[in-house]
C-alpha cells in the first residue's frame, strides 16, 4: 500500500488508481533489478511499448526514475542508443523507508566517541551476525561452487529485503544488491559495509571485493566475486569477531 501511494501521488492528477499501481509494479521491478530499459519493463510487465512509455515519461517528469546509458559491447546498429531506467536515490529511499537513520548515527557517533572506532566495527559484526546465521541455514544445501553459492545467497538477501541477484561475468561473478536497509547509516560509518562485506566473503567461501555501495552514492552495491581464490574462507562456520 505504501508503494502504491507513493507513485499515486508522483502520478498527474488525472491518473486513476490502475496508473499508480502499474508504476508502483516499475518502481517495485526497478527495485529489484536496478535498472531496465523499457522494452524489458514492458515484457516483464505484459505492456505494450507505448504503454510502458507513457508510465516512464510521467514518472521521468515526476522525478521517480532516470535514465541511463545501456553498456553493451556488441556493435552499436542504427538508430538512438538504448537506454535504461533506474530509480533515483529519492523515489528507493521513499520504497525502503530508514525512520530510525538519525537515532542509529548519533548511538554510533557516541560508541565512537567514548569507545573508539573498533568498538564500531564490533557492533557492525555484532549487527550482522544474526542475519549471517539465517543465510547460512539457507546456504547448507547449496554446493561449494563460489557462484553457485552467491545465486543462492541473492535469493536469501532478497528475502531479506536487499533485492539482491547474482550474474556470472568474465572474471568471475557478481552480486548486486539493489536495496540497503542502512545505506545512510553506513554513509558515515563504513565499518557496516565492511562488516557486510566479510559475511558475504564467508557465506560464499572466497574472498570478495566490493566495487560499489548505495551508501557511497552508486545505484546498487555491488561485490565482485573472482574465479581464482586468494583468500577462501570456510563456507560453513562463521568466525568468532573479537572486538
Amino acid at each position: 500500500m505504501k508503494n502504491e501511494v507513493l507513485l499515486q501521488i508522483g502520478a498527474p492528477a488525472h491518473a486513476g488508481a490502475t496508473d499508480g499501481r502499474t508504476r508502483s509494479r516499475v518502481a517495485q521491478l526497478l527495485l529489484k533489478r536496478g535498472a531496465a530499459t523499457a522494452a524489458e519493463l514492458g515484457a516483464a510487465l505484459g505492456l505494450s511499448p507505448a504503454a510502458i512509455r507513457k508510465h516512464l515519461d510521467a514518472m521521468l517528469a515526476d522525478d521517480l526514475v532516470e535514465t541511463r546509458e545501456v553498456r553493451s559491447n556488441l556493435p552499436r546498429g542504427r538508430g538512438r542508443p538504448a537506454k535504461a531506467f533506474a530509480l533515483t536515490v529519492a523515489a528507493r529511499e521513499e520504497l525502503n523507508p530508514h525512520h530510525y537513520d538519525g537515532i542509529a548515527s548519533a548511538a554510533l557517533r557516541w560508541i565512537a566517541q567514548h569507545h573508539g572506532p573498533e568498538a564500531v566495527s564490533a557492533f557492525a559484526a555484532a549487527q550482522v551476525a544474526a542475519l549471517e546465521e539465517r543465510c547460512q541455514a539457507a546456504l547448507r544445501t547449496a554446493d561449494g561452487d563460489p557462484i553457485t553459492r552467491a545465486e543462492a545467497l541473492a535469493e536469501v538477501l532478497t528475502a531479506e529485503g536487499y533485492a539482491a541477484s547474482a550474474t556470472t561475468i568474465a572474471s568471475g561473478g557478481q552480486l548486486c544488491q539493489h536495496s540497503c536497509p542502512v545505506a545512510h547509516v553506513a554513509a558515515e560509518f563504513p565499518q557496516l559495509c565492511d562488516a557486510e562485506t566479510e559475511v558475504i566473503s564467508r557465506l560464499i567461501g572466497t574472498h570478495v571485493q566490493r566495487l560499489a555501495t548505495i551508501a557511497h552514492g552508486d545505484g546498487v552495491c555491488t561485490t565482485h566475486i573472482p574465479t581464482r581464490h586468494a583468500h577462501p574462507h570456510p563456507p560453513s562456520d562463521r568466525p568468532t569477531h573479537h572486538p
